[in-house]
């Protein structure tokens, strides 16, 4: 990758796999598995192609990397919850 391709990866709105990978200074693979486990923000899939809008990104590394699946569910509510009539 040249010099331009490099600025124009930095400044782009959408990211791909290696964008995130570069960002969170980790593996392709890993931010594969991320996904694939719900562990990250959801991606927008153009057909085959999967990205992620920067500032989710962005804002998802700044919060800590918290686990999607925890951040968009509501607390599970467990059997002592629940009112009996």
């Amino acid at each position: 990758m040249n010099r331009h391709q490099a600025t124009a990866a930095d400044e782009s709105m959408m990211l791909s796999t290696q964008d995130v990978a570069r960002l969170m200074q980790c593996s392709d693979r890993h931010v594969t598995n991320l996904r694939r486990e719900g562990r990250m923000p959801p991606p927008v899939k153009l057909g085959t192609l999967v990205r992620w809008p920067r500032k989710v990104i962005e804002d998802w590394i700044a919060a800590g990397c918290p686990t999607a699946s925890d951040a968009v569910r509501p607390p599970r509510s467990g059997p002592d919850d629940r009112q009996v009539a």
